[in-house]
């Protein structure tokens, strides 16, 4: 690590020739050493990734491997306690980097224990270290905030980040809400494991990702751990905190452990949707492969709490009692969104489709209209249900307030099927199923999408179907 607290120059490492004076100012101005960095001074890491609809999502200079996070929320008060702990790697010699906050009071940033300057602009938390970051180098940012956490806009009204329920708290991530509840690098493309422990008071649960870990009560409180091993996309992260009746049935085959947390309001009419889980998830598996997390569930609110479904990983949210091809969907993101990330939210159509032919092929495989039916429809009469149905293409949403539009879900899902047609069922399947398992866990863009399904079948001209269906305007001239 490099201390350079005073920017008075800078000397490049491959200079042949160093005057003795500016040295000797050098070696004045930068005090620390470390790790192969010596000499070397940082540059602030940047806020944004420069993603086409949210600018100032993520942030430049870092990844993150973990978050640890530690809660506790008062919802008498709608007051929440929080410690951030992140292990990041260092992607560039860094004087400073910046965080996503929106809100809240943050009391204290640590970076490898060592206080650390802070300050606030909008949404950005910038943090500026005692001494440099080395590339490469990993280290641990620590931020202790608290306050009332906010409910967010988003740019096409829905309503997402901290939503207060009857007897607790909602929240959702999708696309920049977690900024409301937790410090991060709250981009898609930036996936990490997650700690999140989370204290309420007693009679209330708190439900989050991957698995419940740990359950302790102390002093009327009650503190819930659970750990998500494989990377997730802060968007993906959800705290449900309420009165819940709590299930924890297997799954399959393989036992796969499952979670459903269910509002006693919603339990009733929710119990027979609910009760198909094991079969869809048998089902997905035999369609998309195996299943890519440890663990599954739901967690049903009340219909008031959220206006959609979301597919947080290891188990969506529903606001209220589900039907079964939303359950489908939401379920199929697991592979397609959760697993395989998209690399920037113009990448959205990549969840959307998939998640929405799962339901055309859920349909098709139990009694209802064949995907080619559903398909046909959709071009014949499609605008009389979804009169922006072709507005723009799903691959270039027309703006922020687009990317969950009909062309994303609609028109994506007709691109997948114009995929099926071109290369027959068999291969179909196996390219969906190899798709999910070569970008497991990690991200992946429509150019990398496309240059998959030409790799996996060469003797198949897709010029047409990327040119008409994927990023053509209006509606293509033939089915």
């Amino acid at each position: 690590m490099v201390s350079c607290p005073h920017r008075i120059t800078v000397v490049s490492r491959f200079a042949p020739v160093v005057p003795a004076a500016l040295l000797v100012l050098a070696l004045t101005a930068c005090s620390g050493s470390g790790g192969g960095g010596a000499g070397v001074q940082g540059t602030p890491g940047g806020a944004g990734v420069r993603d086409p609809y949210f600018a100032k999502a993520g942030n430049g200079g870092y990844d993150v491997g973990h978050y640890d996070l530690r809660l506790s929320y008062d919802p008498a008060r709608r007051h929440l306690t929080g410690t951030a702990q992140l292990t990041a790697r260092a992607t560039k010699d860094l004087s400073a980097f910046d965080l996503d906050l929106k809100g809240l009071t943050v009391d204290e940033v640590t970076v490898e224990g060592r206080p650390a300057r802070f300050s606030r602009a909008g949404q950005e938390l910038t943090v500026r270290p005692r001494e440099d970051l080395d590339r490469g180098e990993t280290f641990q940012v620590t931020v202790r905030y608290s306050g009332t956490p906010q409910t967010v806009t988003d740019p096409d009204g829905s309503q997402e980040g901290w939503l207060p329920t009857a007897d607790g708290a909602l929240a959702l991530g999708e696309p920049t809400g977690s900024m409301a509840w937790f410090p991060g690098n709250h981009h898609p493309s930036d996936k990490a494991s997650y700690d999140i422990t989370v204290t309420v008071p007693d009679g209330l649960t708190a439900v989050s990702n991957g698995e419940l870990r740990d359950r302790t009560s102390s002093g009327g409180r009650t503190t819930f751990a659970w750990h998500t091993g494989e990377p997730m996309a802060s968007y993906l992260a959800t705290l449900a905190i309420g009165r819940f009746e709590v299930t924890t049935p297997t799954v399959g085959e393989r036992h796969l452990p499952a979670y459903v947390a269910v509002d006693p309001v919603s339990a009733a009419a929710s119990k027979k949707v609910l009760a198909q889980l094991p079969e869809i998830m048998d089902w997905l598996e035999t369609n998309f492969g195996p299943y890519p997390f440890s663990s599954t569930g739901v967690i049903v609110d009340r219909e008031e709490d959220a206006k959609y479904a979301l597919e947080t990983q290891n188990r969506p949210v529903f606001p209220g009692p589900t039907d079964t091809f939303t359950l489908v969907h939401e379920l199929a993101h697991q592979w397609y969104g959760d697993s395989v990330t998209p690399k920037s939210w113009r990448d959205m159509w990549l969840n959307e489709s998939f998640a929405t032919y799962a339901e055309w092929l859920w349909g098709e495989d139990h009694g209802g209209d064949s995907a080619q039916e559903t398909f046909q429809e959709l071009y014949d009469h499609g605008e009389d249900e979804y009169e922006d149905l072709w507005d723009f293409p799903p691959a270039e949403p027309s703006g922020a307030e687009h990317i969950s539009a009909n062309p994303v879900y609609q028109r994506g899902a007709m691109v997948l099927h114009k995929i099926r047609q071109a290369v027959g069922d068999d291969a179909f399947y196996d390219l969906v199923q190899g798709w999910a398992a070569a970008h497991r866990h990690g991200n992946a863009s429509t150019a990398d999408f496309t240059a998959f399904v030409e790799e996996q079948a060469p003797d198949v001209d897709f010029s047409g179907i990327w040119k008409d269906w994927l990023y053509g305007n209006g509606k293509p001239g033939r089915p």
